[in-house]
């Protein structure tokens, strides 16, 4: 490490972002995380100013007066809106270096940001440039399953194969890595936003009732499995009758949503085979003996790890806190640069990062 390298290693604040669709993770070198907020942006459609970010302009979604818009910049794990996602990401940037800047007068920030492994060229650039026209001094971009994979602690590095499955907001990433490299990967935009349609569309066609995203959410996340249980659970689902348009309180029980969901998580499913049957025999031998690793939001449905576990025959574990494996992956490599520089996707219009 040149004299250089340490001198700004000291005193610049090295950041690694989970740009999620659904929400927004920040892991600062020496900190940990340090922010997790949804991936929201509030604006005045009469002034164009943002008016809130995060977990407060999450409040204001369906609840704001017609000339207030609460949108999600990024769609399907990618950017849908370039400037919105900008001035996001310049907010989670400049409030980690208000809050955690050693100095008054840091250097820029080193960022890593996690991105779906099916981005376009395009789609990566936007990301890229957002990243450094918010305050980035240098942008690294890792897909999300070698990120994933990493903040799981598995050996990337070795000869090896390591299968991973990172269901998000936005997209499912199925990868199979070994020697610090893809070998065979899938990337879905059938995650936990379609898994929140499913159940919106079963309680207007089956149950006559319109629910928003929150309430669809909440019963996923209360009710939602993937595989029979031993005891199916049951919780209250508040929205309008589509007949009357009044007010109406139904109960919604954990076969109803497994109903609701089914398509979409046979979807998730097909795409694990057809990864596993694109991967040689001899990494296939390996993750039969260690196991396929589950992250991301989609981890906590319950019951899914039974189901991959059942249809792609072989065993399945739930990381440790699969909510967080994409930021941790991030924070981790942030010190180690010689595996940064080795995994990091480089557009065919950049030079190798330094």
């Amino acid at each position: 490490m040149s004299w250089l390298e340490k001198l700004l290693k000291k005193y610049t604040l090295d950041l690694g972002i989970d740009l999620g669709t659904a929400n927004t993770m920040v892991y600062v070198r020496g900190q940990g995380i340090v922010m997790q907020e949804p991936s929201v942006v509030a604006i005045s459609d009469r002034t164009k100013d943002v008016l809130a970010i995060g977990e407060e302009a999450k409040r204001m979604v369906r609840r704001t007066p017609l000339d207030i818009r609460a949108v999600r910049p990024l769609r399907n794990g990618v950017v849908s809106d370039f400037e919105v996602t900008e001035k996001m990401l310049q907010y989670f940037i400049q409030k980690s270096i208000e809050r955690y800047a050693k100095f008054k007068f840091a250097a820029r920030p080193r960022v890593v940001i996690g991105i779906p492994s099916g981005v376009t060229e395009v789609e990566r650039r936007a990301v890229n440039d957002a990243a450094l026209n918010a305050g980035a001094r240098k942008v690294y971009l890792i897909e999300e399953p070698m990120a994933a994979s990493i903040g799981a602690r598995l050996a990337v590095g070795e000869a090896g194969g390591s299968m991973i499955i990172d269901i998000g907001g936005g997209t499912a990433e199925i990868a199979v890595i070994s020697l610090g490299g893809v070998v065979s990967s899938r990337s879905i935009r059938v995650a936990g936003d379609r898994l929140d349609e499913d159940i919106i569309l079963y309680a207007r066609n089956v149950l006559n009732m319109v629910i928003g995203e929150r309430m669809a959410e909440e019963i996923k996340l209360s009710v939602g499995s993937a595989y029979p249980l031993k005891k199916e659970l049951e919780t209250t689902i508040k929205g309008r009758d589509v007949l009357t348009g009044l007010p109406r309180i139904e109960k919604i029980s954990s076969i109803q949503a497994r109903e609701a969901m089914a398509e979409s998580l046979s979807i998730i499913v097909e795409a694990a085979k057809n990864t596993i049957e694109q991967t040689p025999p001899e990494l296939v031998s390996d993750i039969l003996e260690q196991g396929i690793v589950l992250a991301g939001g989609g981890a906590l449905i319950r019951g899914l790890d039974t189901l991959l576990s059942q249809e792609c025959m072989m065993p399945v574990y739930v990381a440790d806190d699969p909510l967080t494996c994409v930021v941790r992956g991030t924070g981790m490599l942030l010190d180690d640069i010689e595996l940064l520089r080795r995994v990091s996707v480089i557009s065919k219009y950049d030079k190798i990062p330094s």
